[in-house]
């Protein structure tokens, strides 16, 4: 209508077009693989850290997983992953150990850093 639909200006409905929907264990694989980012992201933060994951579909149907950790102050900070098809093929998983390891490592600096830029100059440091 408006021309904001996956098929706006396509006459045909074929959805033989659009990206096929994950298998069940191809989403199983990358909801382990979120997991385990914040696992390890849970890791390198105290308990006040929230954090969080979710899987959706874009707009063109491709996945996408989300890791977002949300510090006791200051704004949330999140990670986005989307798999090729051939990620669903590598023996090691769809989220490597050595990227588990690095997003991880990226979202407790830049959410401890929120923090930090949070805290008023005026307060004292509680370890140095």
């Amino acid at each position: 209508m408006y021309g904001n639909t996956p098929y706006a200006g396509n006459d045909s409905t074929d959805r033989a077009a659009q990206p096929p929907a994950l298998t069940p264990d191809q989403r199983r694989e990358l909801r382990r693989g979120v997991v385990g980012v914040a696992a390890r992201t849970r890791e390198f933060l105290p308990d006040e850290y929230v954090i969080g994951t979710e899987l959706t579909a874009g707009m063109d149907g491709t996945p996408h997983a989300f890791v977002a950790v949300h510090p006791p102050i200051g704004s949330p900070v999140s990670a986005g992953i989307a798999p090729d098809d051939g990620d669903f093929e590598r023996e090691e998983g769809i989220i490597s150990a050595e990227d588990r390891e690095e997003v991880a490592r990226s979202l407790a600096a830049q959410a401890a850093l929120q923090v930090k830029q949070s805290l008023d100059s005026d307060v004292d440091a509680t370890a140095r």
